[in-house]
């Protein structure tokens, strides 16, 4: 599958690193699962025969206690039902938006000895993926201007 984004590019996360890092952020995330996870061949899960969504709720499991600890939180999350502005042939199993107090929690986490560990729940319950971080702005939550 060429559109598999499934870990950050070197370049796009040497850029998120050059962004401030002691601003509370949100991670976007888009998520579609692959119907059998891909386990590399040695792991102790890859005889499990599990879905990817399956392998994500391990993830999920794995590195919750990680995610807390660094001040995470869930702050929306949804399921896909119909794509009204954008191509048809993108769809996501699992959409949300994670907060981090800070980008140096989001880096405490990912570079976190556990969290390497549980990664590779992630990597084998995704066919393709979408992480984008946003800055909040200060606004009129009535309006989208």
């Amino acid at each position: 599958m060429t559109d598999a984004y499934i870990d950050p590019t070197r370049e796009a996360f040497d850029f998120f690193k050059s962004l401030p890092r002691d601003v509370p952020i949100n991670m976007l995330n888009l998520l579609r699962f692959n119907e059998v996870a891909n386990y590399p061949p040695d792991h102790p899960k890859a005889e499990h025969g599990w879905s990817g969504a399956r392998a994500y709720q391990e993830y999920g499991k794995t590195s919750g206690p990680i995610f807390q600890r660094v001040g995470g939180t869930i702050i929306w999350r949804g399921k896909m039902e119909a794509m009204v502005i954008g191509p048809d042939d993108k769809q996501w199993d699992m959409s949300f938006i994670a907060r981090y107090p800070n980008s140096a929690a989001f880096m405490d986490m990912v570079t976190d000895v556990e969290y390497r560990k549980a990664v590779v729940n992630r990597q084998a319950a995704i066919q393709t993926s979408r992480l984008i971080r946003f800055r909040p702005l200060d606004g009129d939550d009535t309006s989208f201007g």
